[in-house]
């Protein structure tokens, strides 16, 4: 599967970072740091990842599988 979702194992919190890093072929702590190390900064990234939650399926679901 290509497309972008949110694993049922592996998750730390909801599953965006891990679902990032399947997808583009990344560690997930990488992800995950980068992720962290993002927050040091201003900007909306609190809120990306909350969209991306509500917005990403998870896998299994029945939008992940359309």
């Amino acid at each position: 599967m290509n497309g972008l979702v949110r694993p049922a194992r592996g998750r730390v919190v909801a599953g965006v970072c891990a679902g990032l890093a399947r997808r583009f072929g990344l560690p997930s702590n990488v992800v995950r740091l980068l992720f962290v190390l993002s927050c040091l900064i201003p900007g909306p990234q609190f809120l990306a990842y909350v969209a991306l939650w509500v917005l990403v399926p998870a896998e299994g679901s029945a939008r992940a599988l359309r």
